[in-house]
């Protein structure tokens, strides 16, 4: 789970907040990440990386983001994270340390879940630069992603492993859903357009 101080305020340029209801949620997702994609090299490695564990409610959204992911089939990316084989503070940096030896320059993807204010819960984050995992509760792990995206999944200040907890399992699902099928999306399109501009060359 990562810490909201941790993203560039909502009103920069490059990153973006929204709520999970807003009608046009998807569309705006995908619109932020092919900003972001399109400023990495074409045809670079994607490297999804989901971070959280099924073990707790709120901070089960990374491995079903990576599991939803997973039913793709996609050769567009590599990932890493699901309720199979979840990513967390115990095996992170071994995970890290594989992607690094086995991808060059990899671009990556970090998704995690999230704790913030009471407005802002059920809103989903896209921003660049590493997330910071564990730092909603105080672990020290490292850094992770050229961009990120959160789930804010309750309201974070006291408490936090109990209010993770007992996070309602329909609102992380929710969120897991529209993040996955947006990055997807956004994948798909930058890898066609990749291709095209390849071919142009």
């Amino acid at each position: 789970m990562s810490h909201p101080s941790d993203f560039i305020p909502e009103q920069e340029p490059l990153s973006l907040k929204i709520s999970h209801t807003d009608p046009g949620i998807q569309s705006a997702i995908i619109h932020r990440l092919l900003f972001h994609l399109h400023q990495a090299p074409s045809l670079q490695n994607i490297v999804i990386i989901c971070i959280g564990t099924d073990r707790s409610t709120g901070d089960c959204l990374g491995p079903l983001v990576g599991t939803h992911l997973s039913r793709y089939k996609s050769p567009l990316f590599n990932l890493y994270g699901t309720l199979d084989e979840p990513v967390h503070a115990m095996n992170l940096q071994t995970t890290l340390n594989g992607i690094y030896t086995q991808y060059e320059q990899p671009y990556i993807i970090g998704i995690d879940a999230c704790l913030g204010q009471t407005s802002s819960v059920g809103c989903i984050q896209v921003a660049e630069g590493p997330l910071k995992p564990g730092a909603g509760v105080n672990k020290e792990l490292p850094p992770v992603g050229d961009i990120h995206l959160t789930g804010i999944v309750n309201v974070g200040g006291f408490m936090e492993y109990f209010v993770l907890q007992n996070t309602r399992l329909n609102l992380v699902m929710k969120l897991s859903d529209i993040i996955a099928s947006s990055l997807y999306s956004a994948i798909k399109e930058w890898h066609y357009r990749s291709v095209l501009l390849a071919a142009q060359e």
